[in-house]
């Protein structure tokens, strides 16, 4: 535990001292976020506030890791996965902001690097670590057998994890935040579970986090970019497929479920009604559009990420530890 605390600690240090000289170099290149006409128009005065922030979060949490690390490989896969997804992003960043393309990677690309990093996880999960197509499930002592389906459903879950947390990072503080909560519950859980470390990376992604939120929250001095949101979505992913927690990334990252399911509903309703369900998608702009400070928002997502994560490390416990 003393271990996963120094990791904690050294990623936030990492990226507190760094953003004291990335956001002023950020701010030089001209490194500046756009903002969507069609959005909230309390968004615009972020024009031009600088991103890719992800190139403070992910190099904090693969130094720690790496720093602590007792030789474990999927302490290495975790961080492969991480720096994979997150160079995906930096590639998207890099191209909307230097090259100057608003749409950065066209989808097929971006899909197409996000599938083969989520074969390579999925393979290893099952071959190497843990080894074992069993996963666990809720108030189902020692888990599940997937057989077959592991595979499918392990590329399914990271895929879906990655672009779920890549689309809830719309607000100051808000994905950096709920990556605080979902680290802190897998430390909880690797650490009942004996898994030193995955609960030092886990540690790792919050401490970065958390020193993120000191330049991220609202009003934001600068965002994670796609660098950062993907760069955590592969690190959550990670966490979940190494450790065999699949099924418990369904309570302890609820809030990204939400978010996603959102913005499906709204495509669906609007392509077969021509109305919209939601004010704006996802979930987070719709209660911004009805009125909430951007701040209220981010406090009430936080609250519910707390409780559900708290939930989803009970549950958990209660299953297989006690």
């Amino acid at each position: 535990m003393k271990t996963a605390f120094l990791a904690a600690a050294t990623a936030f240090a990492i990226v507190a001292l760094s953003g004291i000289v990335v956001i002023p170099i950020l701010q030089i290149l001209k490194f500046g976020q756009t903002v969507r006409d069609d959005g909230p128009k309390r968004h615009l005065k972020k024009m031009g506030t600088p991103t890719m922030g992800g190139i403070m979060i992910i190099p904090a949490i693969v130094f720690s890791t790496l720093l602590f690390y007792k030789g474990s490989p999927y302490a290495l896969a975790a961080v492969l996965s991480t720096a994979g997804f997150g160079l995906v992003g930096f590639v998207d960043d890099y191209i909307k902001v230097v090259k100057k393309r608003p749409l950065g990677l066209r989808a097929s690309q971006k899909l197409l690097f996000q599938i083969i990093l989520s074969i390579l996880l999925a393979f290893f999960g099952s071959g190497v670590y843990p080894g074992t197509t069993t996963v666990f499930f809720p108030f189902i002592r020692n888990g599940i057998d997937l057989g077959l389906i592991y595979i499918p459903f392990t590329i399914f879950v990271i895929l879906g994890t990655v672009n779920s947390v890549n689309l809830t990072d719309g607000l100051d503080g808000l994905v950096s935040g709920i990556s605080v909560i979902v680290g802190f519950a897998y430390t909880v859980i690797y650490f009942f579970l004996g898994l030193q470390d995955l609960a030092l990376f886990s540690s790792a992604l919050s401490g970065a986090c958390l020193g993120f939120l000191l330049y991220n929250r609202h009003p934001a001095k600068v965002f994670m970019g796609d660098t950062g949101s993907l760069g955590l979505g592969g690190a959550i992913s990670a966490l979940a497929v190494l450790g065999g927690t699949q099924f418990y990334l369904a309570l302890i990252g609820f809030i990204f479920i939400v978010e996603t399911l959102s913005v499906i509903l709204q495509v669906i309703y609007f392509r077969l009604t021509g109305k919209r369900i939601f004010r704006m998608s996802p979930l987070h702009h719709h209660f911004e559009l009805g009125g909430w400070s951007e701040f209220k928002v981010v406090l009430v997502f936080w609250v519910i990420a707390a409780v559900s994560a708290l939930t989803g490390v009970a549950v958990f416990l209660s299953t297989e530890i006690f």
